[in-house]
C-alpha cells in the first residue's frame, strides 16, 4: 500500500471508531434490506455457516443469527463489534455469533473452503484500491465451500456523491469524512470471473438517497 493509502486507511479508522463511539445503534435494530434478501438467498442454497465482512454495529449479523444462521463476523472497528457482541447476548444469539477485529486488506482468518457463505454490505466499496478489491474477493472465494454463495452491495458511479468531495484517485472519493470507492459495471464483471455470476440488481437507499448495486455470485462446484 502507498503512502497516501496507508494515511486514507488510518484516517478511516479513526473516523469509524469516533462515529460508532458517538453514535451507537447508529443504523437502527432492523436489518438492511440486502440482508434479508442474502438470508433467503443463503436458506435457497443450504447455507448454515455466513462470514460477513464489514458488520460493523452488528443489525446484519445478529439478523442472520436470529433467522439460524451460525455468524462470524469480521469489522476493523473494535469499538462497533463491541457493541455488536452486546446486543447479541441481549438477544440471546450470542452462541451463533462470534466476531473478530480484521482489516480486509489482509488474508482472512479462515482456513480455505470453510464457510457455506459470504455477505458484505457496502464494505468492498470502503477506501479500498481496486487491487485490494480483487484480493478480498479472491480471499472470499477460497473461504468459500464449493457452491458457496457471495451476496454484496456496493455504490456505484451513477451515485450522487460520485465525483463530489475529495478525489483520493481509483474511484476513490471522500464526502463527510466517508470515502467510498464507486463502482462502474466493468469492475463488477471482473469480481465474477471465474465465479457464476447470478444477479446484479440496482436500488437506492437511504434518504440521498445511495445508488447501489446488489451483486449474487457463486463459487462454482
Amino acid at each position: 500500500m502507498s503512502d497516501n493509502g496507508q494515511e486514507l486507511a488510518a484516517g478511516q479508522l479513526r473516523h469509524w471508531q469516533s462515529t460508532y463511539t458517538a453514535r451507537p445503534g447508529m443504523y437502527g435494530e432492523q436489518p438492511s434490506a440486502p440482508a434479508v434478501h442474502a438470508a433467503a438467498v443463503f436458506r435457497a442454497a443450504g447455507a448454515r455457516d455466513v462470514l460477513e465482512l464489514g458488520a460493523g454495529q452488528g443489525r446484519d449479523a445478529l439478523f442472520l443469527a436470529r433467522e439460524g444462521f451460525t455468524v462470524q463476523a469480521t469489522d476493523f472497528s473494535a469499538h462497533g463489534l463491541e457493541q455488536l457482541r452486546a446486543a447479541a447476548r441481549a438477544q440471546h444469539v450470542d452462541e451463533r455469533v462470534t466476531t473478530a477485529v480484521h482489516d480486509v486488506r489482509e488474508p482472512l482468518p479462515l482456513p480455505d473452503a470453510t464457510v457455506d457463505a459470504v455477505f458484505a454490505h457496502m464494505l468492498l466499496c470502503m477506501a479500498l484500491t481496486t487491487e485490494e478489491i480483487h484480493g478480498l474477493v479472491d480471499e472470499v472465494r477460497r473461504v468459500l465451500r464449493p457452491g458457496g454463495v457471495f451476496v454484496y452491495t456496493v455504490r456505484h458511479t451513477g451515485d450522487a456523491h460520485y465525483g463530489a468531495g475529495t478525489a483520493h484517485g481509483d474511484g476513490v472519493y471522500e464526502h463527510g469524512g466517508f470515502a467510498v470507492h464507486f463502482f462502474d459495471r466493468d469492475l463488477v464483471d471482473a469480481l465474477a470471473e471465474d465465479w457464476a455470476l447470478e444477479e446484479v440488481h440496482a436500488f437506492d437507499e437511504g434518504d440521498l438517497p445511495r445508488r447501489l448495486w446488489r451483486v449474487t455470485q457463486a463459487r462454482p462446484r
